[in-house]
């Protein structure tokens, strides 16, 4: 908590250029650029970072293939340009991974002009991916046989991106990026409202922890608020152009379906798209896409049987899936940017994820609406760009603020962690070796973990069953990233609460040994109010931890 404490005296001390309002990917990546370029920035967030829609994606940053029916050919080349842009930025990360997608008979578009439309989309990302293959059912059959092939008239198979880990690290990785460059950042820490106050803003805020008020001084407020931007402008009395409209999407993880490394993409009952997604040895299946009026919502039994329907009609597994097979669920809202004057005359399910960032030049004021994580490295230049035009200049406007290390750097580390034999060390069942995971998920402050392992062995060794976790990494993550409840890490920092069952956690002594490191004296604490709040399914932010781990369906 030390890192954290540290923060909110800064919150209450000193003025800052600029004061951002949500830590989810618009925040995040908009303190990022900021603060490596210069720019004194603070970032708060009412619950944990990436703590909304951003921990709740379906781990993709795609070009946006389903735009190209509605005609939205600018924006896909735009987001076909940061996905490439991503995946050279992020190689460990952001991998390309190939999307097999099956066209059932009777379908509105039949496969070849799904097929021209694949070779369209791999144009217009400058053919930076493989090209797209046509495949005749029996083709489907031989790459993927869990694929029920009796009611399909053809499919494709074409390439787009993915996380390797999970969303919300990403995005907190660039919390910790805005730190590393100077930035201030605290998590748990409310604006209540924000007033003119000479030429700046005073926004008073809330400590979640220590219930302390006290307001922020910045010349410049940003609202990245997600789904509740305009429940924050209401707050200061902010009139806007854009306002959201919400979509409500869930997925259920699942026991791993297939051992082949791809996507299963299909046209659900719906029409739109519906995915089954690699996530280490589970299964990631959705999503709906259903409208609804606000930003808080929770997994309906109606939600649970679409998926599970729509999955069970499109595979041929051993056994269908059941409600007992779902170890955890994901739930969100999608909040879509629209004219605040009324809707944009097109059906729900073609509205885009476009973002739109709104200024209002006289108050210093920006409201961020819509965006996704593939377009998130333009949503941190075109943020700099709209500071600099409200007078706030960065002092080093040319700093790279984004991306993995250099080469040189990795092959460092990796060197470093060849001569102490760091591979060995990987954990029985883990996906990958120890080099490339703590590269990927920690990039130059992998070399601490380096430090602690060569000091003292038990650092390198497995601390909670059934995840790839070493005990140094709970050493290093109470230290650098801000874990204030235990429901962070194991949601946020980590996705352990998706791929391991409630009850598995309950019961680990190693879950106990990493909340002693966390969180010291409050471990006890900490621990049973997760617990507590995580009974039936639910957690407090969002429905997830089923009661079992059933093993992979694949095996079944």
């Amino acid at each position: 908590m030390q890192l954290r404490d540290s923060n909110i005296q800064r919150l209450a001390d000193e003025t800052f250029d600029v004061l951002i309002v949500g830590g989810g990917i618009n925040g995040a990546s908009a303190a990022a650029a900021l603060a490596g370029k210069g720019v004194r920035v603070a970032l708060i967030d009412r619950g944990d970072f990436a703590g909304a829609t951003s921990q709740q994606s379906s781990n993709l940053a795609w070009g946006g293939i389903k735009y190209l029916e509605s005609h939205d050919f600018g924006l896909v080349r735009k987001l076909c340009k940061s996905r490439n842009h991503l995946i050279e930025s992020f190689p460990s990360t952001v991998q390309e991974i190939r999307f097999l997608t099956t066209v059932g008979r009777g379908f509105r578009h039949r496969p070849h002009t799904l097929w021209a439309g694949a070779w369209l989309y791999w144009l217009m990302g400058h053919g930076a991916t493989r090209i797209p293959h046509y495949l005749r059912p029996a083709g489907i059959r031989r790459r993927e046989p869990i694929v029920d092939v009796g009611e399909a008239a053809g499919g494709l198979e074409y390439s787009d991106a993915y996380l390797h880990d999970n969303d919300a690290r990403f995005v907190f990785n660039f919390v910790r990026s805005a730190l590393d460059h100077g930035g201030c950042a605290a998590n748990y820490v409310a604006s209540e409202g924000a007033r003119r106050s000479g030429d700046g803003w005073l926004t008073r805020v809330r400590d979640g922890i220590s219930g302390r008020t006290f307001e922020v001084r910045s010349r410049v407020l940003i609202n990245a608020a997600g789904p509740w931007v305009d429940a924050h402008n209401a707050l200061t009395g902010q009139a806007t152009e854009h306002r959201h409209a919400y979509s409500k999407g869930i997925h259920l993880i699942v026991p791993r379906l297939t051992d082949h490394h791809r996507v299963l993409a299909f046209f659900a009952d719906d029409g739109r798209l519906f995915f089954a997604i690699p996530m280490g040895p589970r299964t990631c299946i959705g999503t709906t896409d259903t409208p609804v009026d606000a930003p808080e919502v929770s997994v309906t039994d109606d939600d649970v049987a679409f998926v599970l329907d729509n999955i069970n009609k499109r595979l041929t597994l051993p056994t269908p899936l059941t409600r007992d097979d779902v170890i955890s669920t994901r739930c969100g809202v999608r909040p879509l940017a629209v004219k605040a004057s009324g809707g944009e005359g097109r059906d729900f399910l073609q509205l885009s994820r476009k973002h739109a960032i709104d200024t209002d030049e006289k108050r210093r004021h920006i409201s961020i609406f819509g965006g996704k994580l593939t377009d998130c490295l333009n949503v941190g230049e075109e943020i700099v760009a709209e500071v600099e035009r409200l007078g706030i200049a960065p002092p080093d406007p040319d700093a790279r603020w984004y991306g993995e290390p250099g080469d040189d750097v990795r092959r460092d580390f990796l060197a470093r962690a060849e001569r102490m034999g760091l591979d060995a060390l990987t954990p029985a069942g883990s996906s990958e070796p120890l080099t490339v995971r703590l590269w990927r998920r920690y990039g130059r402050h992998a070399f601490a973990l380096l430090e602690r392992i060569e000091q003292d062995p038990r650092q390198g060794e497995l601390l909670i069953e059934g995840t790839e976790y070493l005990r140094g990494e709970l050493e290093q993550a109470r230290e650098r990233e801000m874990i204030t409840r235990l429901e962070d890490f194991l949601r946020r920092r980590s996705k352990i609460s998706l791929v391991v069952g409630k009850e598995a956690l309950r019961a680990s002594p190693g879950l106990r040994e990493a909340c002693e490191i966390l969180f010291d004296e409050l471990a006890e604490q900490r621990l049973a109010e997760y617990f507590a709040e995580t009974t039936d399914g639910e957690s407090p932010t969002v429905p997830d931890e089923a009661a079992t781990d059933a093993p992979s369906r694949a095996s079944a």
